[in-house]
């Protein structure tokens, strides 16, 4: 076997498996549904997406463009009480960005309505469900544990023509909240207990976000999605694994109903370390004011990740890399810095910022006198250019690269030692200026002209290189530093009496609000995206307003899962 083999061979062990496409070649392969493939991302609008769904996004999407089928976009929108128009254009406009369309193929599940009104009716006349009287409270009652079998209710028994003359009346509004439901009449002692006469519809008396109020009863989840599913004649149904107990039963619905069956696949769900992906759990973060809104950076939504500045293809390369599996597992959160840090290393203009200025007088450097330095955009891009960069007298380094008593490996600037400006001078520091409280305020140093751009002609080394700007020319900026949003990888590894919340980072931003930046920087609008050199990957902040540049920092530059990888 030739080398070549053997890198293909090892490029196929490192690729992520995908269990669903080998269902899908075979269904190909035997003709089923006559040789298509349909898939559909069916989102529920209470909520904004977060990286577990683009998980799903790109599965579903990329499985039909791989196999020259359709994905439909769908909006389970079966409780008006949590959803909101707004969810749903956000949850539009994060597909989009992440590159799918799904063409003329926008449905929802309110859609349907009609419809499932109707296949209920068939279920009530076939004797397959019933209208029960039983409080919330007392269908949990009855509907007993995994060891214990259900107990029927005392409604159950009721005839055909009761159970529809009742349901038409919920339907016209007669009754109130909670004073009916109706539910399947499967089987009280199944060992799986959503096969326990599931409800099927509850009163909702609430206005509904697009038809309005022309129901007061709704269907559950249960009900409309697997019908949803049928109607839009979906081959191959995916879903996360908590929907694995919940296939029998939509299996039942269709095939009672008699109608198209699609064909149910459960995958494991997308677990990130250092955050949390419940829906529920992100509301809370926002309605309590944890966070500042859905698109916060330090939140896992699409819109929050696309507001700190990471791309759609970092996050499609990063689904890919988590592959399909039938387990749930977790992830490490610096694998998602990895992917994004590896798209902006190829694409992100180089800049020069200082976050923490200290300001540094060059004696020797003539008085008003500005130079245009060459600075290459990005050394990954040979075809990114250059750009001219002024230098002056004054400049500000990083506070952080120099110390006045420094330790053996520190090889910064330090009083009477030698460094490197980038695409500069090199410099040396001679005097070191301390307000009253003994502060370092403003460093003297001299600057060797025969350095410019370069090596010293006598050949003498300095062992650092440190970024700059120009204090006439930088821009002033506000950077806003993002941790972790939660100081566990488990946010739930909590001590008895603590909640999530007890985990929360409550260092998770540190804003900076006197960093200066080159001049290139000034045209910059919202989303742009830059290499501060030596710093990480930054991002323009909507918040930026004329004069007030405001940047986000995506991630660092340091790649942990690199060095992860490298070592396993």
């Amino acid at each position: 076997m030739d080398s070549l083999d053997n890198e293909k061979n090892e490029k196929a062990r490192e690729a992520p498996s995908n269990f669903i496409k080998v269902i899908i070649e075979e269904d190909l392969k035997l003709g089923r549904n006559d040789s298509r493939v349909h898939t559909r991302f069916p989102p529920e609008p209470n909520g904004y997406l977060h990286i577990g769904h683009a998980k799903s996004i790109c599965l579903n999407f990329g499985l039909a463009s791989e196999y020259n089928g359709l994905c439909n976009l769908r909006f389970d929108d079966t409780n008006p009480i949590k959803e909101e128009s707004e969810y749903v254009e956000s949850i539009i406009e994060d597909i989009r960005w992440l590159g799918f369309d799904w063409g003329d193929r926008l449905f929802y599940a309110s859609d349907y309505f009609d419809t499932l009104y109707k296949y209920a009716v068939k279920l009530i006349n076939d004797g397959k469900a019933y209208v029960d009287d039983l409080s919330a409270d007392q269908i949990r009652q009855y509907r007993g544990t995994l060891t214990e079998p259900g107990q029927e209710s005392p409604f159950r028994n009721r005839s055909a023509g009761e159970n529809l003359d009742l349901f038409q009346r919920m339907k016209s509004g007669e009754f109130e909240n909670g004073a009916k439901v109706l539910r399947a009449r499967i089987d009280m002692s199944h060992g799986n207990l959503n096969m326990r006469d599931p409800v099927l519809y509850r009163i909702l008396k609430a206005p509904h976000h697009r038809t309005g109020d022309k129901w007061c009863i709704y269907p559950m989840y249960d009900w409309a999605h697997g019908q949803s599913d049928s109607i839009e004649r979906i081959t191959h149904s995916l879903c996360t694994l908590e929907f694995e107990d919940h296939r029998p039963l939509y299996e039942w619905f269709v095939q009672n109903l008699g109608i198209y069956v699609p064909r149910q696949i459960e995958f494991a769900r997308l677990n990130l370390t250092y955050t949390v992906m419940s829906k529920r759990r992100l509301l809370q973060l926002v309605k309590e004011s944890y966070v500042k809104g859905w698109d916060d950076p330090r939140m896992p939504t699409l819109s929050g990740l696309r507001r700190r500045g990471f791309t759609p293809v970092s996050i499609r390369n990063f689904a890919e890399r988590v592959g399909i599996a039938k387990r749930d597992s977790t992830v490490d959160y610096a694998l998602l810095e990895h992917a994004v840090r590896e798209d902006l290393n190829k694409h992100a203009q180089r800049v020069m910022a200082v976050l923490k200025p200290l300001k540094v007088v060059i004696e020797n450097y003539p008085e008003g006198q500005t130079e245009q330095l060459d600075c290459v955009n990005n050394p990954e891009n040979p075809d990114a250019g250059s750009r001219k960069v002024p230098f002056s007298k004054v400049i500000y380094i990083e506070r952080d690269d120099f110390m006045e008593d420094p330790p053996k490996k520190f090889f910064r600037l330090a009083p009477g030692r030698e460094v490197r400006l980038r695409y500069a001078y090199f410099i040396t520091c001679t005097d070191v200026i301390k307000d009253e409280n003994g502060q370092i305020t403003e460093l003297r140093c001299t600057y060797d002209p025969a350095t410019r751009g370069g090596d010293a002609p006598d050949g003498r080394k300095v062992r650092a290189t440190m970024h700059w700007v120009s204090a006439e020319h930088s821009l002033r900026a506000e950077v806003r530093l993002y941790d972790h949003l939660f100081r566990k990888e488990d946010p739930d590894d909590v001590e008895e009496g603590k909640t999530w919340l007890d985990n929360l980072n409550h260092g998770s931003l540190e804003i900076l609000d006197d960093c200066r930046i080159e001049p290139y920087a000034a045209d910059s609008k919202p989303g742009d995206r830059f290499q501060f050199e030596r710093q990480g990957y930054f991002c323009i902040d909507p918040d930026t307003a004329p004069g007030h540049l405001v940047f986000n920092r995506t991630v660092g530059l340091r790649d942990s899962w690199a060095k992860i990888a490298k070592q396993g």
